[in-house]
Order: C-alpha cells, then sequence, then structure tokens
C-alpha cells in the first residue's frame, strides 16, 4: 500500500474509522529531520500492506489536527488503534524505535 495523504479534510474518515491500525507523519517540506524518516515510513507502507495504514499530513497545509493533538515540533509520528491515539514518537528517531511502536501496536 501507498502511503496515503492525511488531511484535515479527511481525517476522521482516513484515521479515526479505519479498520487497520494508523500511523501518521506529520511533517513539513522545509523540515530536515522529517527528510530523515521519510524513507522508514514509505518502508512501512510496504512492508505492512493489508495490516497498517501509513499516511503523511503536512502540518503548514494542515494545521487544525496538529493543533488538536499538540504537535509543537517536527517530525511527529502519532500511532492509532480503533480510532484511539495509542502512542507518540516526537523528532526524527531510528528506524528501530518506529518498527517497536509499529509491533506493539499491531499486537494490542
Amino acid at each position: 500500500m501507498a502511503l496515503v495523504e492525511i488531511t484535515d479534510a479527511n481525517f476522521e474518515e482516513e484515521v479515526l474509522k479505519s479498520d487497520l491500525p494508523v500511523i501518521i507523519d506529520l511533517w513539513a517540506v522545509w523540515c530536515g529531520p522529517c527528510r530523515l524518516i521519510a524513507p522508514i515510513m514509505e518502508e512501512f507502507a510496504q512492508e505492512y500492506d493489508g495490516k497498517l495504514k501509513v499516511g503523511k499530513l503536512d502540518v503548514d497545509v494542515n494545521q487544525q489536527t496538529a493543533i488538536k493533538y499538540g504537535v509543537r515540533s517536527i517530525p511527529t509520528v502519532l500511532f492509532f488503534k480503533n480510532g484511539e491515539l495509542k502512542d507518540v514518537v516526537i523528532g526524527a528517531a531510528p528506524r528501530q524505535v518506529f518498527k517497536e511502536k509499529v509491533e506493539k501496536l499491531l499486537q494490542a
């Protein structure tokens, strides 16, 4: 599955009502650390195809969602299951950190 573009407009449908667990990379074009984790998110979209939805939300264009979840720095990755926020990673963490959180989310 390809990365899903998440927006303020489709957030409820794509994330809160999703049958699959969802991770969302909140990013911006000008953010250097965001570019560091982008390949990790793309890999997860392929690796967990059918088990996990992986999305990206541009905080410059979609400020409502960022404000709602108290995002003050990017990249921030939000982990959702059954419409509930389950975990958060702030900053450009190593791949293994994201992998552990994804595995925990899928097992919960």
